[in-house]
């Protein structure tokens, strides 16, 4: 179980929205690469970064705050919003993104991510954002008519090494994790799948150390740590414990 604190870049600064709305957004620190730093020093591992201007515009808009946390951290950073092309993605994992993450085009266009993940092994990690149970594209603003699973199994042999599956209706509400649809999907699959989406306090830290959350590779924490609802030493201390349990 990893847990990755989030990195939400809107205009050069870390942010937390509501329910993925870009009018509302609060903005927590105005300095990405101090913000990786410190969440390196808490004792994290990896880092969850995304380009939300880049989300909506189709291509990298917050280049320059990403730069600045990779050259803040040591952590392995995976990247989200905006990656849409080969290109894209080249350019980011030869900068040092360790990650990255394919979203809409996952939609629009499954063949390249195949491609992707056939030219970059390890390196592809595919983010399902669901609305109702159907997935949501393009920085959150359109709907499809694909349900979650039905996604995630056009990738079941592609070489995808994480599935990324937010709960759209309670990221940044703190309503808790949505632990049933997260392990349907993760069933349903052989992907490793990553929670997101509405992590709210020490009991859900406490949930994802549950034995059937074991399937899970991780979850994703934002606005819970930005807020102080979630002690990163609390969280970290019960996640190692687990790890300690299961070996």
């Amino acid at each position: 179980m990893i847990l990755f604190p989030a990195i939400d870049l809107k205009d050069g600064q870390c942010v937390r929205l509501k329910l993925g709305d870009m009018d509302q957004a609060t903005v927590f620190n105005d300095n990405p690469g101090a913000q990786a730093k410190a969440f390196e020093d808490q004792g994290f591992e990896w880092l969850h970064v995304v380009d939300l201007n880049g989300a909506f515009a189709g291509e990298s808009v917050n280049g320059a705050a990403v730069d600045a946390i990779l050259s803040a951290t040591k952590n392995p950073v995976q990247l989200g919003g905006g990656i849409r092309t080969l290109e894209h993605i080249e350019t980011w994992l030869d900068k040092g993104i360790t990650r990255v993450i394919l979203g809409t085009v996952a939609v629009r266009d499954p063949e390249l991510v195949k491609e992707a993940c056939r030219k970059f092994p390890g390196k592809v990690a595919v983010g399902i954002d669901a609305k109702g149970g159907y997935v949501a594209v393009e920085g959150w603003a359109e709907t499809s008519e694909l349900t979650a699973v039905d996604l995630a199994k056009q990738f079941e042999d592609a070489g995808v090494s994480a599935i990324i599956y937010t709960d759209i209706d309670r990221d940044g509400v703190l309503k808790g994790l949505n632990i049933p649809s997260t392990l349907e999907l993760a069933r349903s699959v052989s992907i490793p799948v990553i929670a997101s989406g509405g992590l709210a306090s020490i009991d859900d830290i406490h949930r994802l150390v549950e034995p059937d959350c074991s399937i899970l590779e991780g979850a994703i924490s934002g606005r819970a740590l930005y807020d102080g609802r979630l002690d990163p030493k609390e969280a970290m201390d019960l996640i190692l414990e687990a790890r300690s349990k299961a070996s």
